[in-house]
């Protein structure tokens, strides 16, 4: 009892550190580290996904509760379907299960779902089960999470290119038009805010593929903690790490002073 009461003060605690003021308005997630912590468990690596979908919802709801406005998920990417056949269909049950599952989770805590990527490239029974829960969500305010689907960021950016160029050549847009704006229409996440903090469990320290343009100023944050043991209290660490940096966005110290 004694340390749980410890445990609790102690979350209580990061939460009070936290100022409200300087959250970041796009957090984004690699949620990496699900089948290693099967495998080290003695599991098949689709229990590491059922399991990683507990943090997705402890972590969603710590995100809203905050006041974070903007939530990005790496759930799943186009180099995933290269993965044992198995392991993909386990990992689109998982999807289809959750979204049934916690849609009463998103509206009560006033949160709207969206998602991005290739989606016509899942089974039609998520699609399905993604568009329903979408729709419901769409008049929820408080805060948007985008799940990253069949997500790959290089053929993102080729698909704004290929459009940017096919408007191009019908004279909808001069190429002397062209920039960071009208880049940023072209995206998949044309209607979210730069990511400002990306947070990668699992001990990786790499990007793959993953808003590799949304991350241009974005604070990067890692931690060895594989994706299913990724707590309230971790995030709240990685987001105490954030308030703590100076963002300079190419400026001097002086300058931002």
């Amino acid at each position: 009892m004694g340390t749980n009461l410890v445990f609790v003060q102690n979350k209580m605690d990061r939460i009070n550190d936290i100022d409200k003021n300087k959250l970041p308005k796009h957090l984004a997630i690699i949620m990496d580290g699900n089948g290693r912590w099967a495998k080290q468990r003695g599991l098949l690596r689709a229990l590491g996904h059922e399991s990683g979908t507990k943090s997705v919802k402890k972590i969603i709801e710590a995100c809203a509760k905050l006041g974070v406005e903007n939530l990005t998920l790496y759930a799943f990417s186009t180099e995933n379907w290269n993965r044992p056949k198995l392991e993909v269909e386990a990992l689109m049950r998982v999807l289809v299960n959750s979204l049934k599952k916690e849609l009463p989770t998103l509206e009560r805590n006033n949160i709207k779902m969206n998602a991005i990527g290739n989606i016509s490239q899942l089974p039609k029974v998520a699609q399905k089960e993604l568009q329903e829960v979408i729709d419901k969500t769409a008049p929820n305010t408080k805060l948007t999470l985008t799940l990253a689907l069949s997500y790959g960021s290089r053929e993102e950016i080729v698909s704004a290119v290929k459009n940017i160029s096919d408007k191009v050549k019908n004279n909808i847009i001069s190429i002397d038009t062209i920039d960071d704006s009208i880049i940023n229409e072209h995206l998949y996440t044309h209607n979210l805010p730069e990511v400002d903090l990306l947070i990668r469990t699992s001990g990786e320290h790499r990007i793959s593929n993953f808003l590799l343009w949304q991350i241009a100023y974005a604070e990067l944050y890692f931690t060895d903690i594989l994706w299913p043991d990724f707590k309230e209290e971790d995030l709240y660490e990685a987001i105490l790490s954030y308030q703590k940096r100076e963002r300079r966005f190419g400026k001097t110290s002086e300058q931002i002073k």
